[in-house]
């Protein structure tokens, strides 16, 4: 196990360079110029030639994204913003709790929510419960959280002033938990949704098998045949979609922190874009990056905890996710 996380951190450093590559070249394609955007562009040729010496975007491409690298790799460097002069690292610092804070909850939601639907539906499957379940899933799969959001706003904030709107933050300490309510179940509805079919799908697979009915045969009962034996053997599909739906509620929270106003990495993504501050736009994307590859990283070595065969090692054939080589 110890020589399989080594090899995978030693695999993650190739992929994060590949994404800063592209990352921080992709600033070329653009039309706009930094410079512009800073200064404007009625701004004097001197101005903006001191400017662009300032910033170093007067020296070559590969030469400043050898300084751009060595800066992370030697001082946690990410760059200073282009439109504020404050430096990348700040930024993250002052976004990501709320970001994680909001991802983290989403992601405890749906599987409080989805694990559940997804049980219910395999056990009383093609009956009443389980086309609720599965009718659930399937809007919360259809509808998209920019549509949710408002909806849920109207009802519940607007017209029943049973909720706020606005008010997610962790920087002060005094948020009210009532504050996470809207924000985190719209996040939630679309994984939720998923984790509920994945789980159905991976229930009605185990409970099919043979020595489910061996154990029904033995006597032991539903509840034990269900959760010791059969949500055991299932869980591990549901952990690896678990934590790729975390990486993908930190990354896709952009319209749910912009909409409810939250100071997260989302809300600064999108105020990046529009700015043209590329330094925080390719920090902040490193980050997501690196956040992904450590959670796969997270994921590989409990799936290994809870499927031996999945564990590397004994010449076994088995590769970390189970899937035989042979």
């Amino acid at each position: 196990m110890i020589r399989y996380i080594a090899i995978r951190i030693a695999l993650a450093l190739p992929t994060l360079l590949a994404i800063s590559f592209l990352v921080f070249f992709a600033a070329y394609l653009s039309p706009a110029d930094p410079v512009d955007i800073k200064l404007g562009q009625r701004a004097a040729p001197e101005v903006k030639a001191r400017v662009r010496h300032e910033l170093g975007l007067d020296r070559p491409p590969f030469v400043r994204y050898g300084d751009y690298v060595w800066g992370i790799v030697s001082r946690g460097d990410l760059g200073t913003s282009y439109s504020t002069g404050e430096p990348v690292s700040a930024f993250i610092r002052r976004s990501f709790p709320n970001t994680a804070i909001l991802a983290t909850l989403a992601l405890l939601v749906s599987l409080l929510v989805g694990i559940p639907l997804g049980i219910a539906a395999a056990v009383y499957t093609n009956r009443l419960p389980d086309r609720i379940a599965m009718g659930a899933a399937l809007t919360g799969v259809a509808v998209p959280s920019f549509v949710l959001g408002p909806v849920l706003v109207l009802l519940l904030a607007v017209r029943s002033n049973l909720l706020p709107v606005t008010g997610f933050s962790i920087a002060d300490g005094t948020t009210q938990p009532q504050y996470f309510v809207l924000p985190v179940f719209v996040l939630a509805a679309r994984s939720s949704a998923l984790i509920a079919r994945l789980t159905r799908s991976a229930m009605l697979d185990v409970l099919g098998q043979d020595y489910i009915r061996t154990a029904r045969a033995k006597g032991l009962g539903g509840g034990a045949v269900l959760f010791k034996h059969a949500l055991k053997n299932a869980f591990p599909p549901i952990l690896t979609v678990a934590g790729t739906t975390f990486g993908y509620l930190l990354a896709g929270s952009f319209v749910v922190e912009r909409f409810f106003n939250i100071p997260g990495l989302g809300d600064q993504s999108i105020a990046s874009i529009e700015a043209r501050d590329y330094p925080v736009i390719q920090g902040l994307t490193l980050l997501l990056a690196a956040t992904f590859i450590a959670i796969n990283l997270v994921v590989d070595i409990l799936y290994g905890f809870l499927d031996p065969r999945a564990r590397v090692g004994g010449g076994s054939g088995i590769t970390p996710r189970g899937r035989s080589l042979g």
